[in-house]
């Protein structure tokens, strides 16, 4: 066995033994000898040199996936490293970090209130086909992100709490909703891009709003169109990230369809990586748009937000939406003083 293994040995190390006499694989019943090895080793001993260059291990199979031939694949320790314990970090700190973030901010601001009180008048803000769009992308989206969790954190943090049983019947579920619910999220990405694309474009004004901090940090608000500068990052960051992660993630989904092994792993990384990232932003999104301002769920409930909430966070919109409704009266009063 040892006059086997040295030979190995001194080829991965690049040392000059020399070698032994070509050892030969048995045939499986008579003994004669078949398929010589190369180089003057045998299979064990050529397997044994990859393990040790880190090369990749494989066997012969008779089904048609080649992929099933392989035993060893040295990038997937790498992808295992990351998966257990890069993707963890970094998804850790961005949830946490932003969780955190959330509570000094509310602890030292509050929330933000209406400024000058609610006028009782309303105007439009969103229609029903926006809202629609937003929700379902909004709900696809929390589904996702908790599915999407329990795979990266759940073995560490439910699994110990719920029991094996428990855990694989909430994974099984959770599996096949984070598949499924990819297709209406991707749709709701497409929507969202058509409804308010127009609307998202940066411009000058977004430098002023954000130098100002959006008014967050005192009392002055700066003047803003239908977006501000942080709800277009936020349009950005969904559209762009959500439609990395749904690229990603179809490739997942369909494994070996596009891709090899390498670009599977790719995938995986980039739809880790880019879901992490984008929950940390949308816990910030959900926060300021729900408990954390003053009427700024009425713009995805009921459509109507309070015309001095508007004023304060809009007011360049709520000037056109005026200009708007001042142009599409005027006609019709000038015929009316005509009679």
């Amino acid at each position: 066995m040892i006059a086997r293994i040295l030979p190995a040995l001194a080829l991965a190390l690049g040392l000059g033994f020399t070698t032994p006499a070509p050892a030969q694989i048995g045939g499986p019943v008579t003994g004669i000898p078949t398929n010589p090895a190369p180089s003057g080793f045998s299979a064990e001993e050529l397997e044994l040199q990859k393990a040790l260059q880190g090369g990749r291990i494989g066997g012969r199979i008779s089904i048609p996936d080649a992929q099933a031939a392989s035993l060893v694949q040295p990038a997937g320790r790498d992808w295992r490293a990351f998966h257990n314990v890069t993707l963890s970090w970094i998804g850790g700190i961005a949830v946490l970090g932003m969780l955190a973030i959330i509570g000094m901010f509310y602890a030292t601001r509050g929330r933000i209130a209406i400024d000058s009180g609610r006028s009782g008048r309303t105007i439009q803000r969103f229609n029903l086909l926006e809202r629609s769009a937003h929700w379902m992308t909004a709900g696809s989206f929390v589904v996702l992100a908790l599915t999407g969790l329990n795979l990266t954190f759940g073995r560490w943090l439910i699994l110990p709490i719920i029991g094996p049983d428990a855990f694989a019947t909430i994974t099984l579920w959770g599996k096949f909703a984070h598949n499924y619910l990819s297709f209406p999220f991707t749709l709701g990405i497409v929507l969202l891009f058509l409804l308010w694309v127009k609307d998202n474009i940066p411009n000058g004004r977004d430098v002023g709003w954000l130098k100002a901090a959006g008014g967050l940090f005192g009392h002055s608000h700066p003047p803003a169109g239908r977006f501000n500068a942080g709800q277009k990052m936020v349009f950005w960051i969904t559209v762009i990230g959500g439609t990395l992660v749904a690229i990603s993630g179809y490739v997942l989904i369909f494994p070996f369809w596009a891709t090899d092994i390498a670009g599977q792993q790719l995938a995986h990384i980039v739809h880790g990586v880019i879901s992490v990232l984008m929950i940390g932003a949308m816990l910030g999104h959900i926060y300021i748009g729900s408990v954390g301002m003053e009427g700024a769920f009425d713009a995805m409930g009921s459509g109507q937000v309070d015309l001095n909430w508007a004023k304060e966070h809009h007011s360049l919109w709520v000037e056109d939406e005026m200009k708007k409704a001042r142009e599409t009266i005027a006609p019709n009063a000038k015929v009316a003083g005509a009679d």
